[in-house]
């Protein structure tokens, strides 16, 4: 479907705003709160898992989001920066034998609650769960839990410091 198209569709259906630049899947795995933007050059891709976008979440320019049978949920509010990538899926690689593209996926989900600010050149790898009021800086890279009100730097993400 061609983008102009799908930005169309996705402002009449859930009342946000897509780019005609932003590369969206129109499928029903997808929903997109009310108020969200999605800039331009973003991809997202839903196919295989429920991928949930709150209301007035803002998705910089070139940010990649993939769900799988885990999904990925984005609470309200939300700002990811640019070229952020938030992908719930995951290689298996245990079997030494089995050249790890062979081997097949695992899904555990991502889980951002509201509020959260996430920084430029994140990456949120599968299994993640990032509390309300959280920040993340630049660069990190989540691949546990980080609990509310926190700021998390570092790859992997440690807490710097609470919010107050």
């Amino acid at each position: 479907m061609p983008a102009p198209l799908v930005s169309v569709y996705y402002l009449w259906k859930f009342g946000c705003k897509i780019s005609p630049r932003a590369e969206v899947e129109v499928t029903p795995n997808l929903s997109i709160g009310r108020g969200a933007q999605i800039s331009s050059f973003v991809k997202i891709k839903a196919s295989y898992g429920r991928l949930e976008i709150g209301e007035r979440v803002a998705v910089a320019t070139g940010v990649f989001m993939a769900a799988h049978e885990g999904g990925v949920e984005i609470g309200d509010d939300t700002m990811v920066g640019p070229n952020s990538v938030i992908v719930g899926v995951n290689y298996r690689y245990d079997k030494l034998d089995v050249p790890v593209q062979h081997q097949g996926t695992t899904s555990k989900g991502i889980r951002i609650g509201k509020d959260v600010w996430i920084g430029a050149n994140v990456v949120v790898m599968d299994g993640a769960v990032i509390g309300d009021h959280t920040i993340v800086s630049p660069g990190s890279v989540v691949s546990g839990r980080l609990p509310e009100t926190v700021v998390a730097s570092g790859s992997p993400a440690k807490i710097m410091f609470r919010r107050r």
